[in-house]
């Protein structure tokens, strides 16, 4: 693939930094967080669950809608999904069951199919989209990205912003569209991509800084053009290798791709210091949304609260209830106090099943365990845990 110069970099850059800036002159500043705080601050606007790709399911419903339903019956009123992302992983592989869904040839054209419309139309106040560009896999500038590719991206994300804020004026959702976890996306090149300790190759991180940014124009121009009357749709770049760069220096996407992008918001997959919770060190989980913090870009629109717990879970079948007690408590207690507007646990159902295991399975010793309902329907703790602080509701 040919590769975009320097020059062409710095020019599409400096069209995302123009479009956002004129984004900002809208009567409704989108960088202030005094001015434009999040729109639902209540325990169930902030806790939630990702729904995909689960091993099984528990009723007749279209898998996407299924789901939707479980969540909304614990209470909350945010959910994070697969809409179009992660390579293959589209609608028909990740909510298979109970469904058929056709090929699209646009995001818009996604968006408006029958199970999405029966889902936007569920009384949630947030939809977190893992989403990607149609027509190319999702890593694809980890090998160069091209003039065209910006272009491109920046027309599909226009699209697909511009249809969610004028679909759903008036309605109070937010959308926050988000890509998978960046710091192995920047390592798919490597023999590795799963080992934190080789470093991606810079230009990579140079790629991935120019796509980010070229996402973020076309939602960009499209809250300059339609406005957010009502509903909002923002754009997140997510992390998920915190820790080796707050201690030692590694250099991942929070210190070489975060602090230059234009990003609204900032997600955190947080494995990476959740689990220090268990050794006695709690405090790092916090360390690391601090550090965050310490790196946002000055696009974020809820100044240093525009960091959320995109991903955090616990399997089950392999931790004991008091270690998923701890961690649990420990996430949500401290993501509360750092305000952090969603904390989103992995799983509502389990999608990593064992070796040799023939899914759909609804034999839970099949399953790793990352679920809030088991394949029997049995609640686990951290629903009902969940499910007890939403009905407190409460504020942030």
């Amino acid at each position: 693939m040919k590769t975009i110069g320097s020059f062409v970099i710095i020019v599409i850059l400096t069209l995302a930094v123009t479009a956002y800036f004129l984004g900002c002159n809208e009567s409704q500043n989108l960088n202030s967080a005094k001015d434009n705080p999040p729109m639902h601050k209540s325990l169930p606007d902030i806790i939630g669950s990702t729904h995909v790709k689960g091993m099984y399911y528990l009723t007749d419903k279209d898998n996407l809608n299924e789901g939707a339903d479980q969540l909304l019956g614990m209470g909350s009123r945010v959910i994070k999904i697969w809409f179009y992302g992660k390579r293959p992983e589209h609608p028909e592989h990740v909510y298979s069951y109970n469904s058929n869904w056709p090929t699209v040839s646009s995001l818009v054209e996604g968006a408006k199919l029958p199970y999405f419309q029966d889902f936007f139309n569920k009384p949630f106040t947030t939809y977190i989209f893992c989403v990607t560009s149609l027509g190319r896999r999702d890593d694809y500038w980890v090998n160069g990205i091209t003039l065209a590719d910006l272009q491109d991206e920046t027309r599909q994300f226009y699209e697909l912003a511009k249809y969610l804020l004028t679909a759903y004026q008036n309605t109070g959702k937010t959308f926050v569209l988000q890509h998978w976890e960046g710091d192995w996306m920047a390592r798919m090149a490597n023999p590795n991509p799963f080992d934190e300790n080789t470093d991606p190759a810079p230009q990579v991180f140079q790629n991935m800084i120019a796509w980010l940014n070229a996402r973020q124009a076309g939602v960009n121009q499209a809250r300059l053009e339609v406005g957010q009357k009502g509903v909002r749709v923002y754009h997140a770049v997510e992390v998920n290798r915190v820790v080796k760069t707050m201690k030692e220096g590694k250099p991942n996407l929070i210190d070489q791709v975060v602090p230059y992008t234009f990003v609204d918001l900032v997600s955190y997959s947080s494995y990476d210091s959740i689990f220090a919770a268990l050794d006695g060190h709690p405090e790092l989980f916090a360390q690391s949304i601090d550090f965050i913090k310490d790196h946002l870009p000055s696009s974020v629109v809820w100044g240093r609260n525009s960091v959320y717990i995109g991903e955090f879970g616990i399997p089950e079948n392999e931790f004991s209830p008091q270690q998923i007690e701890t961690i649990v408590t420990n996430v949500v207690e401290t993501a509360l106090a750092k305000n952090c507007p969603y904390i989103m646990y992995w799983q509502l159902y389990c999608n990593e099943p064992k070796p040799g295991v023939t899914i759909p399975t609804w034999n839970k010793d099949d399953l790793r365990g990352f679920w809030l309902i088991r394949p029997d329907g049995s609640k686990t703790w951290a629903y009902n845990y969940f499910a007890n602080l939403c009905r407190s509701g409460g504020s942030n």
